[in-house]
């Protein structure tokens, strides 16, 4: 069959963009000029939001038994502990996944293409994008393998194809931002003693050092800043002396060690015409939260689902636009706010020295023992706050909940989604008008009795809840105006089922 998405770039986001379009039926081909997954990747959290897009697509489980979920953040300072944050659970009651899990990117990288290949579609490794064209109808793109020039047709290409993409300095976008003075490394070692189970992370100015665990090798994975004295071509050694007494380790192995720099900057588009960027080659991040790989992979989801009913004559291809519209504004406030976040972390001024020697130091109890700043934090770093409120594809409020939220967690309400299609949530009484226009437009209804639970998440009792292929609410209808669902689906021409 004839290419529909060519895909450039088989990282996380290139790998899950593949996996959500194939499970649609989409006719998929995925291409990376690197001859295999990452050796040397530095991305090692996953967070609630993406383990539960995960657990739409059929996998969470296998991931959360390769990795580890982090029980506390020890935070330290001139090589002592000076506060502990448990993690443990922070998430209980919001999320079914109500933890950090340290994965290494790598590892995560060959899992999703074993993923993409139960789904018959093998990554094409050694072959890059040399160039292509696009009008009305569709890409034209020539590829090369070794020798080998490929012509490939699609209707649509997507680059995820890194900080340096290709893609996106051929559609000739800008990408601003800057790049950190500081170098930075990343190692796999093993270390003497218990192993580390724990999220160890030591802060000063100039010095930014992280320990997680890799339980694929029994490893230790570090990360941080290297020393301003370190030799042109560092090693290890460069970093030991410094490191083992900063994170209270000593390290006995080192499996690997590689350096490189830290940008923060977003591109002006996430679209122009029928070519699309996502993950690094749109966006890129400071370390802080972990949240670079994460977004990425929200990227691929959001994309995935527009493309696949556009394909299919499901939509009207102006659904496309809402992907650079929900997706541009999440990612400029996230390079904002991790930038400023990491400044002041490793910042020599006197807000540096406060945030770490007071700060820090004072809020962690603090946070341990309010459930609500728990909460709070559990929601900001996990991603399952991100919301799309000004977006075309939302609108209403019913309790707490607007049009472009998160659908809540509660129970097994999360069961329907693994459907990957739109689909119709009551909590509580569904009118026979409402089921009557659910079944004329083809949409899926489920009903759940009223419970303290649903009152609890922010749901109001009787509302009906129009949610998206990707979990996210589009229409929140709290007198279940069936209007207001007949008006969306005549907007952008939706077909809410493939019975339709």
């Amino acid at each position: 069959m004839a290419t529909q998405v060519l895909i450039v770039g088989a990282g996380p986001t290139g790998l899950v963009l593949a996996i959500a379009l194939a499970r649609r039926g989409v006719v998929v081909r995925i291409i990376d000029h690197n001859s295999g997954p990452g050796q040397a990747s530095r991305a090692m959290a996953v967070h609630a939001r993406t383990l539960e897009f995960y657990r739409q697509l059929g996998f969470a489980d296998v991931v959360i038994n390769q990795g580890i979920p982090i029980a506390s953040l020890h935070l330290r300072e001139d090589g002592q502990d000076i506060a502990q944050l448990p993690l443990n659970d922070i998430g209980a009651g919001i999320s079914p996944y109500p933890f950090v899990l340290a994965f290494p990117q790598d590892d995560h990288e060959r899992l999703l293409v074993a993923q993409l290949q139960a789904e018959g579609v093998q990554v094409e490794w050694n072959t890059e994008l040399e160039s292509f064209t696009q009008d009305e109808w569709g890409v034209r793109a020539v590829l090369r393998h070794g020798d080998d020039r490929i012509a490939c047709s699609s209707a649509y290409l997507c680059g995820c194809d890194g900080a340096r993409s290709r893609v996106r300095d051929a559609l000739q976008v800008s990408f601003t931002g800057g790049t950190y003075d500081h170098l930075y490394y990343v190692a796999d070692v093993h270390t003497a003693g218990t192993p580390n189970r724990d999220l160890v992370a030591h802060l000063a100015a100039h010095i930014f050092a992280l320990m997680l665990p890799v339980r694929s090798r029994g490893m230790q994975r570090l990360i941080g800043i290297l020393p301003a004295d370190a030799p042109p071509e560092p090693d290890f050694e460069a970093v030991r002396p410094t490191l083992e007494p900063l994170l209270g380790i000593r390290v006995e192995q080192v499996n690997w060690f590689s350096t490189y720099r830290v940008h923060h900057r977003v591109a002006a588009r996430f679209r122009v015409g029928r070519c699309f960027i996502a993950g690094d080659a749109a966006h890129i991040h400071s370390p802080a939260g972990g949240q670079g790989m994460n977004t990425g992979i929200g990227d691929a989801i959001n994309l995935a689902w527009k493309l696949a009913h556009v394909l299919q004559e499901r939509a009207d291809a102006a659904l496309l636009d809402t992907y650079e519209a929900e997706r541009i504004v999440f990612a400029r406030k996230l390079v904002a706010t991790t930038d400023r976040a990491f400044q002041m972390m490793v910042s020599q001024g006197a807000g540096g020295e406060l945030l770490r020697h007071w700060l820090l130091p004072h809020l962690f109890p603090v946070l341990s023992g309010f459930g609500s700043a728990r909460r709070t934090l559990f929601k900001t770093l996990s991603q399952i706050m991100i919301h799309y409120p000004d977006s075309p594809l939302s609108g209403g409020r019913a309790g707490d909940i607007i049009g472009g939220d998160r659908l809540p967690w509660v129970a097994d309400n999360f069961r329907p989604l693994q459907s990957l299609d739109w689909q119709l949530h009551v909590y509580g009484h569904a009118t026979p008008e409402l089921t009557a226009a659910a079944q004329a437009l083809h949409l899926p209804l489920h009903a759940w009795p009223w419970t303290e639970a649903h009152a609890h998440a922010g749901l109001l009792e009787d509302a009906a809840y129009l949610v998206r292929p990707d979990m996210h609410v589009s229409m929140a209808l709290p007198r279940q105006e069936i209007d207001t669902l007949r008006g969306l689906a005549a907007r952008f021409q939706l077909r809410f089922s493939t019975d339709s």
